[in-house]
């Protein structure tokens, strides 16, 4: 039954991106060898073939649906009025995907190298092991301010900790969390009612849906994309600047 699941696809891209230098412009809109950053996350998401796409938007919210409206019309915006956290985010897509029997692929707006071939060995992974949501990560060089995978000695996915929270043996992991997930519609919508606030920052966290399905005694699975460089996110000009030389490297 696995394989008829329809696939939708959210993507992050409400976020103001404070340390981009341009307080005038999304972060999401800032231009990668003269495209979008999230003009490259939608072209993932085509390579799909998804049934549904939305996009979460918040910070120059007009100005980033305008551009999804041009880039790919079929997809839906939605808006997140308080930036309240990558889990308060998700959850403003339940009025279009909530009632969808799916399998829903979260993005980030400013993760712009991903490739069409890894989320779909991200999905097969995802469907063949009949998890109920599947984490990419990644094994890094420099992992510091990641949240690391750690895993028992089968390679079991146990939990993911964050920086801050990791003792110094976690600390020495390398396999990071990258922020992107695949997850059953049903449990995605009925763990984020779940997420609670009572963090330091007072914001509702995606990661903790995995550890509210893990208590649950659902399968969660973390699949290792083969090349960390994919994963490497926009937060600074010198990430961008970085992105486009390896945008280069790759001969496009």
């Amino acid at each position: 039954m696995q394989q008829h699941r329809e696939l939708a696809v959210a993507i992050l891209a409400a976020g103001q991106g404070k340390r981009m230098g341009n307080p005038n412009l999304a972060k999401v809109l800032a231009s990668l060898d003269g495209k979008p950053l999230l003009g490259y996350v939608l072209e993932q998401s085509a390579q799909l073939v998804p049934d549904a796409v939305v996009v979460i938007v918040g910070h120059q919210r007009e100005a980033v649906a305008a551009f999804v409206a041009e880039a790919m019309p079929a997809a839906t915006c939605v808006v997140q009025d308080q930036q309240l956290g990558t889990g308060h985010a998700v959850q403003q897509t339940a009025p279009v995907l909530a009632q969808r029997h799916a399998d829903v692929i979260i993005l980030s707006g400013d993760v712009p190298l991903l490739t069409g071939n890894t989320l779909q060995e991200l999905l097969h992974r995802h469907r063949s092991g009949n998890a109920v949501a599947t984490v990419l990560t990644a094994r890094v060089p420099d992992p510091t301010g990641y949240g690391r995978i750690v895993r028992d000695a089968s390679g079991t996915l146990l939990r993911i900790v964050e920086h801050k929270d990791a003792t110094e043996e976690e600390r020495m992991i390398a396999e990071i969390n990258s922020g992107i997930y695949v997850v059953r519609s049903e449990a995605l919508y009925a763990s984020l009612d779940r997420v609670s606030n009572a963090n330091a920052q007072g914001e509702y966290y995606l990661t903790d849906i995995i550890g509210i399905l893990q208590a649950d005694g659902e399968l969660v699975d973390a699949w290792c994309a083969p090349s960390w460089e994919e994963l490497h996110g926009i937060n600074t000009v010198a990430d961008l600047e970085h992105a486009s030389v390896l945008l280069q490297q790759r001969g496009q």
